[in-house]
């Protein structure tokens, strides 16, 4: 059997697993055919304006006639200016306190916002929640000398108890920074967790979209998870929808290390409010993003990015389905516009570009003219789609769909050789680890390593 027919009969298998256990069936595991070396590929596409560049490339100079499909790559990069000012910024930490987060938990959050209370400049505000069953709250003030004592006396004296009301926390650090979001170019909500909420909005897509309703305000959202038994889709999700940066840590020791990233990151964005939009010409029936939060709109797609700080990108995988009629020279299949906030200049910003390519009859010139850079892009992702599934699998204690999932993504991978050999080592490894894991506790741990190098994989840098 080729590695065309065994990769198709593999996405059949998986389609069917994933309906037997309530999934959404994978992508389809067929990774883009290799470019001979007499090929030509397109040249990256860019736009720059202001403090981010847009560059994009498509999967090949042709596409076939009939149904089909093909593959985008944007990346959106924050340029790194000469001189970059030290920005201001507006927080509200929101800290968990119930009873899960008792003993070494609670003490290293503790120790973690005294930390930030300590970081903290003049002329940056602080504000801090924290929740149990209820809300208490210390109100955003200007950081001085009088008030820094103010704020470790009220992080000294947080004590768990209660069970988990996250949406209260999250409400209250919002009502904290509203009044101060016109004065401050940087607001953000960085919220830390332990646990599942079980009081007020327990639902992940209504939280989703109280995040997506706060970065609308100027309001970004992080989201950090500690322990062993956090949601983390809840956390990515609600740092997608809100624009921010998230977190899985097993070992609540870091959570300085990672607020004090938090804070470089904070104060160092450029740009915020990031949202890419694909628009689909005649032709091009739909658009999917790979492993990254998206909103389908008439004929289009909407993908909130994150805040974007010096230096940082990211990478988006767009798969296009096509319905070619006839051959033609060049013409669009996507056209990209990219909306956001540039805070150096204090204004709002948008570009745009536009991907096409020649629709032939020839399946020798689609194939010897693929880009291997967007080939190798479409691989990661297709490969980070099978290591989320079989860290899902992994906590569900499906131990055989795990290691076939690992086992496609060695496969995947595999087919491009030296390229993605780094990756595969690392997937060798989650392997052996997994296979070594006795308990729930480090079946779980092996599951969020997996998670996020999947995340890494699918060109997204917001992840600790």
């Amino acid at each position: 059997m080729n590695r065309t027919h065994l990769l198709l009969a593999l996405t059949t298998l998986l389609a069917l697993g994933a309906l037997a256990i309530g999934l959404p069936p994978p992508p389809s595991l067929q990774p883009p055919p290799a470019r001979t070396p007499s090929g030509g590929v397109l040249p990256p596409v860019t736009a720059r304006e202001g403090v981010l560049t847009l560059e994009g490339k498509l999967s090949g100079a042709y596409v076939h006639t009939g149904p089909g499909e093909a593959h985008a790559l944007f990346t959106v990069r924050a340029n790194t200016p000469p001189t970059q000012r030290r920005m201001p910024v507006n927080l509200a930490l929101v800290i968990d306190r119930s009873g899960s987060m008792r003993g070494q938990k609670l003490a290293d959050a503790r120790r973690a916002a005294r930390m930030l209370v300590e970081r903290l400049e003049p002329g940056d505000r602080l504000a801090l929640v924290h929740y149990g069953s209820d809300v208490r709250v210390y109100p955003s003030e200007e950081v001085t000398p009088r008030s820094r004592e103010r704020m470790i006396s009220f992080v000294d004296s947080i004590e768990d108890e209660g069970a988990t009301n996250l949406s209260g926390g999250l409400e209250a650090g919002a009502e904290a920074l509203r009044p101060h979001v016109k004065d401050y170019r940087v607001s953000r909500i960085i919220l830390l967790s332990d646990g599942e909420p079980t009081e007020g909005i327990v639902d992940e897509a209504h939280l989703g979209r109280l995040a997506a309703d706060y970065q609308r305000e100027g309001i970004a959202v992080s989201g950090l998870g500690v322990g062993e038994q956090f949601n983390e889709r809840l956390m990515r999700g609600l740092a997608e929808q809100g624009g921010g940066f998230y977190g899985y840590l097993q070992d609540s020791e870091r959570l300085a290390e990672i607020l004090g990233r938090e804070l470089e990151q904070a104060t160092g964005t450029l740009a915020r409010g990031v949202r890419l939009r694909l628009e689909l010409p005649e032709g091009v029936t739909s658009a999917e993003a790979l492993g990254v939060a998206a909103v389908p709109e008439a004929g289009a797609l909407s993908i909130p990015l994150y805040d974007l700080s010096g230096g940082q990108e990211v990478r988006v995988v767009v798969k296009l389905t096509l319905a070619l009629a006839a051959p033609s020279p060049e013409r669009p299949l996507v056209s990209a516009r990219l909306d956001y906030n540039d805070l150096v200049a204090d204004k709002p910003v948008r570009m745009g570009l536009e991907l096409g390519a020649a629709v032939t009859e020839d399946e020798e010139l689609v194939r010897t003219h693929m880009d291997p850079d967007v080939g190798l892009a479409v691989t990661r992702a297709l490969g980070a789609s099978q290591m989320q599934a079989a860290a899902e699998a992994m906590k569900q204690g499906d131990r055989t769909r795990a290691l076939d999932m690992l086992g496609n993504v060695r496969r995947l991978f595999g087919a491009s050789a030296s390229a993605l050999a780094g990756e595969m080592r690392e997937v060798e490894q989650s392997e052996a680890a997994y296979r070594d894991a006795q308990d729930e506790t480090s079946v779980r741990r092996e599951a969020l390593k997996l998670h996020r190098k999947s995340l890494q994989s699918f060109g997204q840098n917001n992840s600790y």
